[in-house]
């Protein structure tokens, strides 16, 4: 009898261990059959066969023992990364990190490429026709600042730096023996075709503006021609007389070189006369002619292309207008100067 209870104990221990060990070491494939033990007459543990076949194979062809390395070789590819004998672990790794380095790259061109996009070139903002405040309203601020700085609007910056280039610092503002005029006019009659002064604008040798007033009207106005003039009823109604300004421009300009763009048109509205040889008419003067190869360049033209300067850009500005004649003038004084007198002599010589 206590030989049957050892056998007994013996057999329910086997049963206990061999239980446990096939729960934690059976295998994960669908398809493999699970030992069970079975205990015969005897009381002895025995293992039955496997009834299921697996790819025309028995369970003894896939032990269950089979499963812990690879759980293993799975472990310690977790920890360490790369297994000696795992093929293509590391390669895979490498690989992944190609990849995603690939993917980084793509992305920062593609980021960059966009931001490139977004930002307008100052070659694609070529109309200057159109108001910056549109332009900034369809493209954006980018497209309006350099919209502004190609027009050479009076933003603080850009209208500082015409004024910079055109008027000498800390130069007297007194009169000088040369001066510049420059006139805003109106239209007048049936369609406005015809000119009356509507403003006045006298600068000296410097730039420094010594002259500026508004000459209200002696006729109706039926033309302002605000868009280019600047003039507005406001500005001329309450302006000055014009037999007063029509004196007063006469005594400055007395005995004094004239400077000026297309002059005659700004004598002509002020019944005034100017002797010929103290004339220097911007328009007219033959080395800026060759220069910009055009025989009757504007004032805009010769400024962008001589001085590197935007001047009537919207609504001009008879002060500014006089300033950039001026300028024009100063830089070629000493050869313009020199032509005026070797003129003079050959007629006189004749």
């Amino acid at each position: 009898r206590k030989l049957l209870k050892q056998k007994a104990n013996s057999s329910n221990e086997s049963l206990s261990t061999c239980q446990t060990y096939t729960k934690k070491k059976r295998p994960l494939k669908a398809g493999n059959s699970q030992e069970v033990p079975a205990i015969n007459g005897n009381g002895n543990v025995v293992k039955a066969k496997s009834t299921n076949k697996m790819d025309g194979g028995s369970a003894k062809d896939n032990p269950p023992l089979a499963k812990p390395k690879s759980k293993r070789v799975a472990m310690d590819k977790n920890l360490n990364g790369t297994k000696s004998d795992g093929k293509g672990c590391k390669e895979k790794k490498k690989n992944g990190s190609i990849l995603k380095e690939k993917g980084d790259i793509k992305h920062k061109r593609r980021k960059a490429e966009e931001h490139a996009e977004q930002q307008p070139k100052e070659a694609e903002i070529w109309f200057d026709d159109v108001d910056p405040k549109d332009i900034e309203a369809a493209i954006g601020p980018e497209a309006a600042k350099i919209a502004r700085r190609n027009l050479g609007l009076e933003t603080g910056q850009s209208k500082q730096s015409v004024e910079q280039a055109l008027v000498k610092e800390k130069a007297s503002e007194g009169l000088t023996h040369a001066v510049a005029m420059d006139c805003e006019m109106v239209g007048v009659g049936p369609k406005g075709e015809d000119s009356i002064v509507a403003r006045v604008s006298i600068v000296n040798q410097f730039g420094k503006c010594i002259y500026d007033k508004y000459v209200k009207p002696t006729e109706e106005v039926t033309d302002y021609r605000t868009a280019v003039s600047g003039i507005r009823p406001e500005n001329i109604n309450t302006g000055e007389d014009f037999k007063t300004v029509q004196k007063e421009v006469a005594d400055i300009l007395n005995g004094r070189i004239l400077v000026g763009h297309a002059l005659r048109n700004d004598l002509k509205v002020l019944f005034l006369d100017h002797p010929k040889k103290k004339i220097r008419d911007t328009q007219r003067y033959k080395p800026f002619r060759q220069r910009v190869k055009n025989v009757r360049p504007s004032l805009k033209l010769l400024c962008e292309r001589l001085l590197n300067v935007q001047v009537q850009t919207s609504e001009h500005c008879s002060i500014q207008d006089a300033q950039a004649a001026m300028r024009l003038y100063t830089l070629e004084k000493k050869k313009w100067e020199a032509a005026v007198k070797n003129k003079s002599n050959n007629k006189n010589c004749k």
